[in-house]
């Protein structure tokens, strides 16, 4: 089964165990009457869904039947957006099969993903493009058939990129691909969707202290049980999944990283990572290994760190300037660290082998 989540890694390791604040060990706190009883330690479930290791903790005490609703709730987006190489049986894949053919009636969920992932491909100017499935599929990168694809099979599917060629229709809830051929692929957005969905059933159950991490999308909801902040870690983009350069302090936030590191391939000792340029059909050369987007949805965390990655260093943190509550850290492959303005004075760097570049 093609899992396209698997397109996109999006890693980041959050340190529960160490928050900003006070020193607390107790088995749990309190501050109010009325506020929730707060555990040193969660409630926990995990589970491999969308191609990755899911995990939900929950810090609440008497709210562990919330894990159970949250993960039918992964699941239940996982089977309505992936798409399959063989079944061919979720929403996305249908809208895939009609291309240039019909438009195809879909869900709220599917049609909102959709409609965002276009707010994304216009504002990144296409260097992000919901339609590059035809593309991902060619080099299939993360699978075990994945192939340096040849100039010619390049050539022959990149006029099938175009996200303007996608139509919704708002009253209808259809979506028409134009050409026959076309794809979609929702990879670089639907984590952080189904995260904020389980966010959502987490609010609607009255939890107020969670870690979600699906795959490497982390929302840290509430303080941490410490007092304080989360510290949250910033992947090596350089080193496996679990090693970090420094963190940053949060507490109500969603960090998602884009990077080169985990997801390659490796044709006559040159290794391809996995984040397509819809325009020249081969990886994005630039100066960014690795970049983590702090922001308050995980759907904007995941759009804009793969928006952000095509545009390099400089031309990245300005787009990302531009966004109001959204900032960045970004890993050049010199090992130099650059953050945006909302973030000075906040990251700590913890790896020498790194330096602060501004």
């Amino acid at each position: 089964m093609k899992k396209f989540y698997i397109l996109l890694t999006l890693v980041l390791l959050a340190i529960v165990a160490t928050a900003c604040g006070n020193d607390d060990t107790k088995e749990s706190k309190t501050t109010k009457e009325s506020d929730p009883e707060i555990l040193s330690q969660p409630y926990t479930k995990t589970d491999f869904l969308m191609g990755t290791i899911n995990v939900v903790k929950i810090y609440d005490k008497g709210k562990e039947s919330v894990l159970m609703p949250a993960f039918d709730r992964i699941k239940e987006l996982d089977a309505q957006i992936t798409t399959s190489d063989s079944a061919k049986k979720s929403e996305v894949d249908k809208v895939n099969l009609a291309a240039g053919k019909n438009p195809v009636k879909v869900n709220d969920d599917v049609f909102y993903l959709i409609k965002e992932g276009l707010k994304y491909s216009a504002s990144s100017d296409g260097s992000f493009d919901i339609t590059i499935g035809p593309l991902t599929s060619l080099w299939h990168i993360g699978f075990d058939d994945a192939k340096k694809p040849t100039q010619a099979e390049i050539d022959a599917v990149l006029p099938l990129i175009d996200y303007k060629k996608v139509k919704l229709d708002e009253g209808k809830k259809t979506v028409y691909l134009e050409k026959a051929g076309m794809e979609l692929d929702l990879g670089a957005i639907a984590k952080g969707y189904i995260a904020d969905e389980v966010e959502d059933v987490l609010d609607a159950n009255k939890v107020t202290t969670a870690i979600i991490d699906l795959g490497g999308n982390i929302i840290v909801k509430g303080d941490s049980p410490k007092g304080g902040d989360w510290m949250v870690g910033i992947q090596d983009p350089f080193s496996s999944r679990g090693t970090i350069i420094g963190t940053i302090p949060e507490a109500n936030k969603s960090i998602v990283t884009s990077g080169i590191y985990e997801r390659f391939l490796e044709v006559d000792g040159v290794k391809y990572h996995h984040i397509l340029d819809p325009d020249t059909g081969y990886p994005f050369d630039n100066d960014i290994a690795g970049v983590s987007i702090v922001s308050e949805k995980s759907i904007d965390g995941d759009g804009l760190s793969t928006a952000t990655f095509s545009k390099g260093i400089k031309g990245g943190m300005e787009f990302i300037e531009k966004y109001k509550g959204v900032e960045a850290i970004f890993v050049s492959k010199e090992k130099k660290v650059y953050e945006t303005s909302g973030l000075k004075g906040k990251f700590k760097l913890t790896d020498k082998n790194f330096q602060m570049a501004n």
